[in-house]
Order: structure tokens, then C-alpha cells, then sequence
């Protein structure tokens, strides 16, 4: 009786330690921005224009995707950012100005090279919205640009910026589509602002 108990004792922990050591949900890791090189465009005698470290929302900044309904929000299962959101875009930023700009040479956030021009990004929104629960969302991006004269730091110009871009359907990888799309777009309108009003000395 003894043996019997304490070898139904020895299962029970070897299957609770299985339940321990099982392994966690699958997650699939997405980017958004394209990860080819991207084509640079020549400016002649270009604005010299410094990209400031561009500000995101506390809760979109990392790796996971924010799905919101209504007052409610969560993060969406299974999938993941392969960098934090705020990496992804600077760079699909910085690469929009390289192949895109008119006027402008983007000063990246690695390089020392002098400028009296200062683009400030600040993100608003960047998650995915739903109407109802289960239904088809909508990426919604949101940003403000500013452009500073510097040193003196005084505004030159300022603008509001937003895209909604609906996903295909409810699904991990068409909401990623959407991302790419609607990031590609507020880049896009991003650049030629910064083109349209930024002014040599």
C-alpha cells in the first residue's frame, strides 16, 4: 500500500514538472518597414536636417502588437516585433528620406555631422483598432512633426499627421500588411513635408 502511494506521489511530480518545463505558445516574429537596401536619391545642395530620437507611445514602443477596442486594450497573441516598434520605425524613417527626399539630407540619429535644422517625430498612436471584438481592425498610426531651427530651437514649421489603413482580414499576418502600408504612408507624407518647408540659411 506504502509503495503504491508514494509511487502515485512520484508520478504526480514527474508530471507536474513536465507541466513546468512544457514549452510556451509559439510566437512569430514580424517587422514592418522594408528590410532591402534602399536606393539612395542625390540632393543637390541639400537642406542639412537632423532626425531627434523619435518619441513613442509607452505602450506601442516594444516588441508586441497593441490591439485596442473600444476603452479596452491588449496586446496581440502569437505575434511579436523582431525589434521594438520605435527601432523599426526610425529606420523605415531614415530609409523613406534616403530614397524619397527632394530637398533634404536626413541627418540620422548615429551621425555628427553639423545642421541647423532639427526634425522632431513624436508617435501618437500606433496600434491596431478594432470596432468590435473579433472584427476586422484598422491600423491606425498618428504623429506630430516639428521642424526646428537650431540652435535657437525655434519652430519653423508644424504638423499633425494620421493614417488608417484597414487590414485585409482578422488575421496575424494581414494586420502586419496593414502596418507596412500605412508606415510606407505617413513616411511618405512626412518627407514631403519636411521637403515643402525646409529652408537653407
Amino acid at each position: 500500500m506504502i509503495r503504491s502511494i508514494l509511487a502515485a506521489a512520484g508520478v504526480a511530480v514527474a508530471l507536474s514538472g513536465c507541466a513546468l518545463l512544457s514549452s510556451p505558445d509559439p510566437v512569430q516574429l514580424y517587422r514592418f518597414g522594408s528590410p532591402d537596401a534602399v536606393a539612395i536619391r542625390a540632393v543637390a545642395d541639400p537642406v542639412q536636417v537632423k532626425l531627434r530620437a523619435v518619441e513613442f507611445p509607452q505602450e506601442s514602443q516594444g516588441d508586441r502588437l497593441l490591439g485596442v477596442t473600444g476603452t479596452q486594450a491588449a496586446y496581440i497573441k502569437g505575434a511579436r516585433w523582431v525589434s521594438p516598434a520605435a527601432q523599426l520605425y526610425a529606420d523605415s524613417l531614415e530609409g523613406a528620406f534616403a530614397g524619397q527626399a527632394r530637398a533634404v539630407r536626413l541627418i540620422g540619429r548615429r551621425e555628427l555631422t553639423p545642421t541647423t535644422r532639427v526634425l522632431d517625430i513624436d508617435v501618437r498612436s500606433f496600434e491596431t483598432r478594432y470596432d468590435d471584438t473579433g472584427g476586422v481592425p484598422t491600423v491606425v498610426l498618428s504623429a506630430r512633426a516639428r521642424l526646428l531651427r537650431f540652435p535657437e530651437r525655434s519652430v519653423e514649421a508644424e504638423q499633425a499627421f494620421e493614417v488608417r489603413q484597414p487590414a485585409t482580414g482578422n488575421r496575424i499576418a494581414a494586420i502586419v500588411d496593414a502596418y507596412d502600408v500605412a508606415t510606407r504612408d505617413l513616411n511618405a507624407r512626412i518627407v514631403a513635408w519636411t521637403d515643402a518647408n525646409a529652408t537653407g540659411d
